[in-house]
C-alpha cells in the first residue's frame, strides 16, 4: 500500500468523482425556487448540500417518482432555474428519471416539496421567538434602569459602575444581533 492510499481512507476515484460540482438548470415553480433558497439562506446550508440530502436517497426518490402526477406536474406554471449540485444527485435523478419516464425536473418539484414541513415548523419557531424577543428587550431594560440606579448610588465611576456598564454594552450588542436574525427570518412570514 503506498502512503497516497493511506491519506484518503475508504475513499475510492468514484466516491471522489460523485462529489465534484455540476451545473443542471430545471423548470421548477416559484414556490419550490423560493423555499430553496429559503432553506439555504435562513438555515445556512448550501444549496447543494442540500439538493444532496433531499435527492440522493434513492429509496425516497424512487418511492417518490411513483406518486408524482404528471398532468398535475404539467399544470403548474414554472421557470428555468440553474443549480449548482453534485455529480452523485444528478446521476441519481438520472437513474430515477429513466426508470420511471419521469422528468428530472417533475423529481426536484416533488423532492423540494419536502422543505414545506421544515419551513412550517421554522415559521412556528419564528413567531415564537419575535415574542421572546420582546422578553429579552424588557429583561434588558430592566437592566438599564438597575444601572442608573446604582449610578445614583454610586456614582459612574464606581468599579462596580463600570462593570454593570460593560453588562449592558454586551446586552445591546446581543440585542442588536436577535433584532437582525429576527428581521433576516422576516422572510419566513410570506412562505
Amino acid at each position: 500500500m503506498s502512503k497516497i492510499d493511506d491519506q484518503f481512507p475508504g475513499s475510492t476515484m468514484f466516491d471522489l468523482r460523485g462529489k465534484q460540482s455540476v451545473r443542471a438548470t430545471f423548470k421548477l415553480s416559484q414556490k419550490a425556487i423560493d423555499a430553496i433558497g429559503l432553506v439555504a439562506i435562513h438555515m445556512g446550508i448550501k444549496q447543494k448540500s442540500l439538493f444532496d440530502h433531499i435527492i440522493e436517497d434513492l429509496d425516497a426518490l424512487d418511492s417518490l417518482a411513483k406518486t408524482i402526477q404528471i398532468r398535475q406536474f404539467k399544470k403548474i406554471p414554472r421557470r428555468q432555474k440553474t443549480f449548482v449540485l453534485s455529480r452523485r444527485t444528478i446521476e441519481a435523478l438520472g437513474t430515477i428519471s429513466q426508470a420511471y419516464g419521469t422528468p428530472r425536473d417533475a423529481l426536484v418539484e416533488y423532492s423540494v416539496k419536502k422543505l414545506e414541513s421544515i419551513i412550517s415548523a421554522e415559521k412556528l419557531r419564528h413567531e415564537e421567538r419575535k415574542i421572546l424577543q420582546k422578553e429579552i428587550i424588557a429583561h434588558f431594560n430592566q437592566g438599564k434602569l438597575l444601572y442608573k440606579k446604582a449610578v445614583g448610588i454610586l456614582g459612574k465611576d464606581d468599579p462596580f459602575c463600570r462593570r454593570i456598564e460593560k453588562a449592558i454594552f454586551a446586552c445591546q450588542k446581543t440585542e442588536k444581533k436577535l433584532a437582525e436574525f429576527i428581521e433576516k427570518s422576516k422572510v419566513l412570514e410570506k412562505f
